[in-house]
């Protein structure tokens, strides 16, 4: 659904409206400047065209608690995220500074700003409102969320803008269901990936040999499955670069990895037999440093041992392969024998567990008291001569709504990006992972600095 954000200094009754707009009370309404610190979404109840609302922390608050940035930060990803902007001022009190400091801001945005003029409880009060067309936002909607007044114009200004948006949006969510996920079947040369596609299929579609290198472009393979349409990407096999005997060859592995970034998720073939090499750290690598899903399948599995006991084989197997590439912790494991069509549906049985496991990303408020439980019982060294690195407030972004397996990113606002060390990263993506297993899913940190000076002076490092 399209999402309306709620924005404006503290105090102004963007709780007050957030309640009004979602027909029952939701957010905390408080005359205390500040009350709100934390996004709160909730379906809009007066319009005609489902949205969502985001009631914000006020913008510029000057609390003493060490808040007032994250809340800020808060409004900013709000603002970033949304389809559309309420800009809530106050009749009572006129324009202030941080209302003009605000609509400066907000001219950076680019979804489109609805000015509402709320507190214009009676006439007096309406007929001083002219002055806030200054802000660069028109004349503007006045209203008084506390005596319910002129809702009915704020709701038809919201569906003019989302409802357009809504009919783009079903139109993507039916595409991404009709064209179901796109699989991209990775791995050295002769590793099993047109096997593993033939299986599959129950077909020799994609040619299958002996010798390396059989593929050489990426091809993209329909395949229906449980009524829903997939798209099997069969990629040629990537070698190293010294040992490409052709330019065919560099081209090949260049669609290899344009097919990696296409993918909704990724299948890395691994030859069972032979073990990990070199270049499955290699193509690993790619699948991590493009933070993509991903499903290990150890094939040639039937010859991996054959004599020893299945569980047995299994648990070396998977030690290895976890041990080789520990920097894919995240990626489960399925043993198949493409050749001979064993354990072929785990494939597809794992690939909906990580697609189920992708429609849970951990809470807003959750990711907040893990990590802060997790600073408590392991807090961060401090370096000879620095600060501490403190965490102020967290908060969990999805970029792109509308890819078959949504990757959030964990946003962590603290007092110093550049106290955070690679080590106490990974400590806290264990724990993480620990409390909320995301099976086949990457977890993505982005630390920022409560100052964004902070961040500059990293990027110029």
């Amino acid at each position: 659904m399209p999402t309306v954000a709620i924005v404006g200094r503290p105090n102004v009754g963007k709780s007050a409206l957030f309640n009004r707009l979602a027909g029952r009370r939701i957010a905390i309404v408080h005359d205390q400047p500040g009350v709100t610190r934390d996004r709160i979404s909730a379906p809009c109840h007066i319009t005609k065209t489902p949205c969502t609302l985001i009631d914000t922390g006020g913008i510029g608050a000057t609390l003493d608690d060490g808040f007032s940035s994250a809340v800020t930060t808060e409004a900013d990803i709000a603002m970033q995220t949304a389809d559309l902007i309420l800009f809530i001022v106050d009749a009572k009190d006129g324009i202030t500074a941080i209302d003009e400091a605000l609509a400066q801001k907000l001219r950076k945005s680019k979804a489109p700003v609805q000015l509402v003029i709320n507190k214009a409880d009676n006439e007096k009060q309406t007929h001083l409102t002219g002055d806030f067309a200054t802000l660069g936002y028109g004349a503007g909607i006045t209203t008084s969320a506390e005596l319910g007044k002129n809702l009915e114009q704020l709701a038809d200004a919201i569906d003019e803008v989302v409802s357009p948006l809504h009919r783009d949006i079903e139109l993507a969510e039916k595409e991404v269901k009709k064209d179901g996920l796109k699989i991209a079947i990775v791995g050295r040369p002769n590793a099993g990936k047109s096997s593993l596609i033939n299986a599959i299929l129950k077909d020799d579609r994609t040619i299958v040999s002996d010798v390396a290198g059989t593929t050489r472009d990426a091809v993209d393979v329909p395949y229906e499955f449980l009524g829903e349409r997939h798209t099997l990407i069969d990629t040629a096999g990537i070698r190293r670069r010294t040992k490409m005997d052709s330019s065919v060859e560099v081209f090949s592995a260049m669609r290899a990895e344009r097919s990696i970034r296409r993918a909704d998720i990724c299948l890395l073939v691994i030859d069972c037999a032979e073990g990990v090499s070199a270049q499955d750290r290699k193509i690993a690598r790619i699948i991590q440093d493009e933070k993509k899903p991903c499903l290990i399948v150890l094939n040639k599995f039937d010859l991996y041992h054959p004599s020893a006991n299945r569980s047995v084989r299994l648990e070396e197997a998977t030690e290895h392969v976890s041990t080789e590439l520990f920097f894919l912790a995240y990626a489960p494991y399925v043993a198949v024998s493409a050749l001979k069509q064993q354990s072929i549906g785990l494939v597809f049985q794992k690939l909906a567990e990580i697609r189920k496991h992708a429609q849970e990303p951990i809470t807003t408020g959750k990711l907040n008291r893990f990590l802060g439980a997790a600073f408590d019982k392991k807090p961060p060294q401090a370096r000879k001569g620095t600060k501490r690195l403190k965490l102020l407030y967290a908060t969990t972004a999805i970029n792109d709504r509308y890819t078959a397996i949504p990757v959030p990113t964990y946003i962590l606002f603290v007092n110093d990006k550049r106290l955070m060390q690679e080590n106490y990263e990974q400590y806290l993506t264990n724990r993480l992972r620990e409390d909320h297993p995301s099976l086949g899913i990457p977890i993505i940190f982005s630390v920022r600095s409560r100052n964004s000076k902070d961040d500059n002076k990293s990027k110029r490092k």
